[in-house]
């Protein structure tokens, strides 16, 4: 399975962006694509993720009620749509593949990872 994100860029406090996350591959063995972030100089971080199957989604307590992960199933394609962007938000965004059932927030777990796409928030 190969990761393509996209969508990354600089936005104000309060703004919106939208990340995709293209697979292809083997994608009809993936058990939940996640978006994950890393701050400079701090530990990558659960974002959210999405199962492929019953299209299930989790989120971390910080991003709650603002962003939202969706999928195109026809696509192949991850989306993170972010609302109410803030000062903290801004990292590094990756999206990551596991074909494997088990706790998403598991960075270890993950099969396969996209390159990653830069947010930065900033007025």
């Amino acid at each position: 399975v190969q990761l393509q994100a996209s969508g990354g860029g600089l936005v104000q406090p309060g703004g919106s962006l939208r990340l995709s996350c293209a697979a292809s591959g083997r994608t009809w063995s993936s058990y939940a694509m996640t978006w994950f972030r890393q701050a400079p100089g701090k530990e990558r971080q659960f974002v959210a993720a999405i199962t492929w199957g019953g299209g299930s989604k989790f989120y971390a307590d910080s991003v709650k009620g603002r962003f939202t992960i969706s999928r195109d199933n026809s696509e192949n394609t991850v989306y993170l749509q972010m609302n109410s962007l803030k000062l903290e938000d801004t990292a590094v965004y990756y999206c990551a593949a596991r074909d494997s059932f088990g706790p998403l927030r598991d960075i270890s777990a993950y099969d396969y990872w996209g390159q990653g796409t830069q947010v930065t928030v900033s007025s």
